[in-house]
């Protein structure tokens, strides 16, 4: 299990790899109180006036609410609490197959089961996006291109950036965008969001109750986020950030074959291209090029 899993990380493109790294380690590290979520969220009095402008960069690398898994005993509880969940499940759906279970016994498991997964949904739905859709995006949209990889999410982290800071000036929506302190979970639904547009016709299934296609992928996974309580504003702003990208990357220059997203050579130059080496198969003897008769008159 664990080779596999080494494996697994292994295979993982750069940028993925190191997303995900980070990731894992500022919320291991907000768990165990090495380091606190208050001193990573955006803040942009803090940025401004006291100059922490990493907090540009935090932002997008923690996957939890604030005051909430912050201590040793915390992730303990949270542990035991997935253990519940995934017993409850492992129950429910064994008396299912059985077909031992009444309609009202199955009704009350189903409230258990959510009651107890619904608040830890989000953090793996969330992890499990980054893990898959930015591999996805990486590995086959962008192969043997990390730098414009790479520049989408710098676009996407400056225009989802850009949206809250704007919107927490406009007075009537300003107290909705002043609770959102992290964006990391917009970032990942932007690439889910792309992915989706460059993939329409994919058939996917959710959780084998409806099959769709990719195209309502962001659709979906917005009524799910409804569905399971959390605020549609984190993933609202991932959709906006990711048709803007689309747009100016893949509509806008077929329109006027003009392209306003072209990756800066300097963000080109931090990463080393893939060559693409061809190879020569064996055994194989190639005739010589044929000599021009000379005519003479």
């Amino acid at each position: 299990m664990a080779q596999a899993v080494e494996e697994w990380y292994k295979q993982m493109p750069i940028i993925t790899r190191s997303y995900l790294t980070a990731a894992i380690i500022t919320t291991i590290g907000c768990s165990l109180e090495i380091i606190s979520p208050y001193h990573l969220y955006l803040n942009p009095r803090l940025v401004v006036r006291q100059y922490e402008f990493w907090r540009l960069i935090t932002n997008f690398l923690y996957f939890r609410k604030m005051g909430k898994f912050c201590t040793y005993s915390d992730l303990m509880d949270e542990i035991m609490w997935v253990i519940s969940g995934v017993g409850v499940a492992i129950g429910f759906w064994s008396s299912y197959i059985r077909k031992e279970v009444s309609n009202r016994f199955a009704v009350a498991e189903c409230t258990t089961l959510l009651s107890v997964l619904s608040y830890y949904l989000d953090f793996l739905f969330h992890m499990f996006f980054l893990a898959r859709y930015c591999k996805l995006l990486e590995e086959n949209s962008f192969r043997g291109r990390t730098a414009d990889f790479f520049y989408m999410l710098l676009f996407g982290a400056t225009v989802l950036t850009g949206i809250v800071l704007v919107g927490g000036m406009i007075p009537y929506v300003s107290e909705s965008f002043a609770k959102i302190f992290f964006l990391s979970n917009s970032l990942t639904f932007m690439m889910v969001y792309v992915w989706s547009k460059q993939n329409p016709f994919i058939h996917m299934s959710f959780l084998g109750l409806f099959t769709f296609t990719a195209a309502y992928l962001p659709w979906v996974l917005l009524g799910f986020s409804v569905l399971v309580g959390t605020s549609a504003w984190v993933d609202l702003l991932g959709m906006i950030a990711g048709h803007a990208y689309y747009f100016l990357e893949d509509v806008y220059p077929r329109m006027t074959g003009r392209r306003p997203l072209k990756t800066p050579s300097f963000i080109k130059s931090l990463f080393a291209d893939e060559n693409v080496v061809v190879a020569r198969p064996a055994n194989v003897r190639f005739a010589p090029p044929p000599v021009d008769e000379v005519h003479q008159d």
